[in-house]
């Protein structure tokens, strides 16, 4: 398939969807309605999925990131659709629309609660994977980027094209485009250059109209809205221009392991308070995860913190900047790598070729949890100091507080400039993470009970009013919302302040201007004002 039509400036109809919604479940109906709408008949029995087709469960379960949505009693979709042109994406939404159905896009899968795939109602799954196309204009400085397309896919592209252009995004190779740009998304060059959203052009999206849509005829406050306030809630988004950003020749990574007993907790400390401030060509982040304590501890475990870093530069610059800014951490040019960008991204993803790149799978899928928080002054050494009750605990076996600092230019960026609102006057963000096997799903509840209790801890130490969160590492602890998957404003506003502070208001009349009757929705999707819809 060629990348039809998605250089175009203008947008096409398709056609146009009824307004008429169906209460009832209407299964058989829209699969009559697809196979009526689906110009190319062939293309509709090798796209449709059905439980009674053979590669049902296989499709299903292919992009599914997280076990604790592959369980029996996980609700399934009545159908899973997997186009390859972007004429078939319309028809799915009118026949959605006019048969009761809900929507839920699947780019790469790892939303943190599986709402690209799962849903309490009957609903239909269009799952991007097909959409995976990345042209890189080098001469521009662009690309455009198919939804369905993961992060390793679009940096090998880029690295095909030049050794000194790149893209802010994530370090997780598999993670699909399409909700990770939709969420802000960010990595190791945010302090360069922002997130991903903030590096956007344009986009195609369909609308719940069926018309599919540029940034000329969505108009800016849409454009705006799908830049960080999550694409779900208002289209399915086939594609994304970005702009491409310039980086050296050469850069370095290092990893500076350091434990409990070796002043680990006075290094974090310390780390707190320059990080946001170093070079913006210089990012270091620490990773605290559990190690084996020494055989002389009265301790079982120990923490370990993993300062990890990206220098947009050579080792001789970096060295003596480390050595002025952060000499407590005692870097040394043999801990540090040197080489090309994509070579960096290769190597922080743990990998050995950059053709690794181009997996579509994760090399162990887990069961696992996550949550986030954003730091706004240091916390203090008993503060950090008191983290090791948690990771001593049996569950914290594969726990992990990821801290990445702010400053530079996430600091320089107007919070209104785009739905993701989390800039100036941040220290650093938290994700907390933990995974568990599958042979230990049993004991899922006490694994989330723990993670809890550690993002229960954290309370003091973290923002406030709101406490902040990050969308695409989305947490439905935080928010209430109906059985049936529908969302008050007032339901919607508990977790909306917490990802979007003040812009949540401007994405709820987004949301109201271009889908009143809130057919795109989840459990945590930007509701319409003043009206209350019903499946």
């Amino acid at each position: 398939m060629k990348f039809v039509g998605i250089f175009a400036l203008s947008f096409l109809l398709i056609f146009s969807c009824s307004l008429e919604v169906s209460g009832e479940e209407h299964y058989a109906e829209f699969l009559e309605c697809l196979n009526h709408e689906f110009k190319d008949k062939s293309s509709f029995s090798e796209d449709v999925y059905t439980p009674s087709n053979s590669s049902y469960t296989s499709i299903l379960r292919f992009s599914i990131q997280n076990l604790r949505f592959e369980t029996p009693s996980t609700p399934k979709p009545l159908v899973i659709i997997t186009p390859h042109q972007e004429s078939q994406v319309p028809p799915i939404i009118c026949c959605a629309r006019e048969n009761g159905l809900e929507i839920r896009t699947r780019s790469g899968g790892h939303d943190y609660e599986g709402l690209s795939y799962v849903a309490k109602i009957p609903f239909v799954v269009i799952d991007l994977i097909n959409f995976s196309l990345v042209s890189v204009d080098a001469e521009s400085k662009t690309a455009w980027v198919q939804s369905g397309a993961t992060l390793g896919e679009l940096y090998y592209r880029i690295s095909e094209k030049s050794r000194t252009l790149a893209f802010p995004a994530g370090l997780c190779t598999t993670i699909g485009v399409g909700g990770h740009f939709s969420g802000g998304g960010y990595g190791m060059l945010m302090r360069k250059y922002g997130l991903s959203a903030d590096n956007v052009v344009d986009a195609k999206i369909v609308d719940v109209e069926g018309r599919i849509l540029d940034r000329r005829s969505m108009g800016e406050d849409l454009f705006w809205a799908i830049r960080g306030g999550g694409g779900a809630s208002f289209g399915v988004i086939l594609a994304w221009k970005i702009q491409l950003l310039d980086v050296p020749e050469n850069v370095t990574v290092f990893s500076v392991d350091r434990t409990f007993e070796q002043n680990a907790i006075q290094l974090i400390h310390r780390w707190q308070s320059i990080a946001h401030k170093l070079d913006k060509d210089l990012f270091i982040r620490v990773i605290l995860s559990r190690a084996n304590a020494s055989q002389d501890s009265s301790r079982n475990y120990t923490i370990r913190a993993s300062f990890n870093s990206l220098f947009l530069g050579g080792i001789d610059r970096l060295l003596p900047i480390m050595q002025e800014s952060f000499p407590e951490l005692g870097l040394v040019r043999e801990q540090c790598t040197q080489g090309s960008w994509i070579q960096s991204v290769v190597s922080l993803a743990g990998f050995q070729t950059r053709e690794t790149l181009l997996n579509r799978t994760q090399p162990q899928v887990r069961f696992f949890k996550g949550k986030s928080d954003y730091v706004q002054n240091p916390i203090p050494e008993n503060g950090l100091e008191g983290l090791w009750r948690f990771f001593n605990e049996p569950e914290a076996k594969d726990a992990y507080m990821i801290m990445s600092p702010y400053g530079g230019r996430m600091a320089e960026i107007p919070a209104s400039s785009i739905p993701f609102p989390h800039r100036a006057g941040n220290l650093y963000k938290i994700q907390h993470f933990l995974f568990w096997e599958a042979s230990e799903a049993q004991n899922s509840d006490s694994y989330i009970s723990w993670i809890r209790g550690l993002y229960s801890y954290m309370t003091p130490y973290v923002s406030k009013s709101p406490r902040a969160a990050y969308l695409n590492y989305r947490d439905l602890d935080i928010g209430a919302n109906n059985d049936n998957g529908t969302t008050s404003y007032e339901q919607a506003k508990i977790w909306g302040s917490k990802y979007f502070k003040t812009n949540f208001d401007r994405l709820v009349r987004v949301k109201t201007e271009v889908d009143p009757e809130n057919f795109f929705k989840n459990e945590q999707s930007i509701p319409p004002l003043l009206r209350q819809w019903k499946n």
